[in-house]
């Protein structure tokens, strides 16, 4: 995962997020008014105080029955519109932000998929779980409650401000002289809460991380006898989260506890003031009440909003890492004007290729100049880290050259759409991946929509039909987490049927039976070389008794391909493939 080392400004995460409103626009504006209905009703209340303080004051006979029946009825009245009011924020505002959450799930699951290779070498599974779902699950409370909470505070303060300069402006100027105060404050204690809220959803990630890594691996765990170690890597890293939790709790605490000390402040200035101003005869004791029940309204506007600063500081945190992903850059794209490849006749060129992963690491390939014909088998072989893999991964564009192209029947593979260049490319690979699923399901992963028909004639090609029937219920056989049900030849069959189905005219094989044993690897090169007929054929192999038919092999070291021929050929020549083969065939 890239590294945590920027931390957006708040302004610039709030404008990419605003989009997300964009088709939510009616919901968002009907929750607004919902909000300002309910605003509305709790204004009205000081006001019905205070007029019933005034007349009490200077006119009592003024507070006849019907007009305090009439007062009552109007609130009751609107007490029941705050309620429908309250009903659709709560219900409909809520669902409106798990609308958005979802949306913003969609698109950050929909850029993951477009990330190379080169991304998911340093990223840990755990840490894109938590940005995919607990941090987007912070975003919902933020994206339904921030517009509504920041209108509510704004109109109250607005108001109260205003009757209550209108009452005394003196009294409202020093009571306000608090407040600048209570904002440097509030900068500092934000700034640390999104700074520890940021380095507590990584640590969720790194549990995630641990305890998929554990879980993953419970066989190698199990057979090392290791199950303490693990509990204690994971008692390391829940007791962190515990830290930064504690840590966060502690500056939330010290937030309000300052905030309340403010909060105070202004109240007890209200009231020795008021009192002044009362014995000066500057201030009647009706404008005092009414004074202070606006003041309660101001300053409860003001605890709603410093409340609320925990969920915005949580969700703008979540948006900040949802963001982080999402600007992950894209390094495979596809041309502009990209072609669509059909007709393939797997003709392959090499032109000068060269290739390092990273800028500051050194070239794993250099001016490669190779050309295959179609239907050509070709093997490679030569030490681990001489670049057999990364030649292959270079052909279906998982990474892209750094110097000179590829060519497919005479067109730059940059030049084409990635999804039909790769459908053109079968890849069965030592370490096969089988989805959580079924037989069929993971068959059917070839080619979507297969028929069950089209299943069993690519298994039985792949010589697995056998063994599929025999199992418990077949074709629909759940095979468990990464297939840990079956075999590794048994799921190495399925991975050829899988390839089988999808057909494709060029095949790459990465060291698919290196990892069996001698019966089900001799069963997988059966299905392999049935795979193989009338395909172009690239085949990485260190059991270098299985190549021995190939066309060509060509034999790769750090210093490029430095042999090529086929196996007769090269034996005869007694140079490295000899050596390779003659200590292969020794130690056997």
């Amino acid at each position: 995962m890239q590294k945590e080392t920027r931390s957006l400004p708040t302004g610039t995460l709030l404008r990419r997020f605003l989009p997300y409103f964009a088709k939510h626009k009616k919901t968002v504006a009907f929750d607004l008014l919902c909000a300002l209905l309910t605003t509305v009703c709790e204004l009205v209340l000081p006001m019905i105080v205070s007029e019933i303080t005034h007349r009490g004051e200077t006119d009592p006979a003024s507070l006849t029955w019907q007009f305090v029946l009439m007062l009552g009825g109007v609130y009751i009245l609107l007490r029941i519109i705050d309620a429908a009011a309250n009903y659709f924020m709560q219900s409909v505002g809520h669902i409106m932000g798990s609308q958005m959450e979802t949306d913003m799930r969609g698109d950050l699951f929909h850029h993951l998929q477009k990330l190379s290779f080169g991304y998911y070498s340093d990223a840990r599974v755990g840490q894109i779980m938590a940005r995919i779902t607990s941090d987007l699950f912070q975003v919902t409370e933020f994206a339904h409650h921030c517009p509504e909470e920041f209108l509510i505070a704004g109109v109250k303060i607005i108001v109260a401000f205003s009757v209550l300069c209108t009452k005394n402006i003196g009294l409202t100027l020093l009571m306000f002289a608090v407040l600048p105060f209570m904002l440097v404050f509030a900068r500092h204690f934000n700034s640390k809460m999104r700074r520890i809220f940021k380095a507590r959803n990584k640590q969720v990630g790194e549990i995630n991380a641990q305890v998929e890594d554990s879980l993953l691996g419970i066989r190698v765990v199990k057979s090392f006898a290791n199950e303490a170690i693990e509990e204690e890597k994971f008692r390391r890293g829940n007791l962190r989260f515990l830290e930064l939790k504690a840590e966060s709790y502690k500056v939330m605490a010290q937030f309000g506890t300052s905030n309340r000390i403010f909060d105070g402040l202004m109240y007890i200035i209200i009231v020795m003031a008021g009192a002044i101003l009362i014995g000066r005869k500057d201030l009647t004791l009706a404008d005092f009440t009414a004074y202070l029940l606006y003041a309660t309204v101001l300053l409860n506007a003001i605890r709603r909003i410093v409340e609320f600063t925990e969920q915005f500081q949580q969700g703008m945190t979540g948006i900040d890492r949802f963001f982080e992903v999402l600007d992950a850059p894209i390094d495979i794209l596809d041309a502009p004007d990209a072609k669509t490849l059909t007709d393939v006749r797997g003709e392959v060129t090499f032109q000068d290729v060269s290739f390092h992963y990273g800028d500051d690491d050194a070239e794993v390939l250099h001016g490669l100049n190779l050309h295959v014909s179609p239907g050509q088998s070709i093997a490679l072989v030569g030490p681990s880290g001489a670049g057999k893999t990364t030649l292959c991964n270079l052909l279906p564009r998982f990474y892209d050259v750094t110097g000179g192209r590829i060519l497919i029947d005479g067109q730059d593979i940059r030049q084409l759409t990635q999804k039909s260049l790769r459908e053109a490319i079968g890849v069965v690979q030592q370490d096969v991946y089988l989805f959580a699923g079924t037989v069929y399901e993971n068959i059917a992963y070839g080619k979507p929509g297969a028929t069950l028909e089209e299943v069993i004639q690519a298994a039985k090609l792949a010589g697995a039909h056998d063994f599929i029937t025999a199992l418990p219920d077949g074709y629909d056989t759940y095979t468990g987490e990464r297939g840990v049900r079956l075999s590794g030849g048994q799921k190495q069959r399925i991975s050829i049927a899988r390839v089988f189905l999808k057909n494709p005219p060029i095949l790459v094989l990465d060291e698919a039976t290196s990892a069996l044993d001698n019966e089900s690897e001799h069963i997988v090169q059966q299905s392999l070389e049935r795979l193989a007929k009338g395909r172009t054929v690239f085949t990485i192999a260190h059991r270098l008794t299985t190549i021995k038919g190939a066309d060509v092999i060509w034999v790769l070291t750090e210093n490029g391909v430095e042999e090529m021929g086929d196996h007769k050929t090269l034996i005869e020549k007694g140079g490295i493939y000899a050596s390779l083969y003659a200590m292969y065939t020794s130690d056997r």
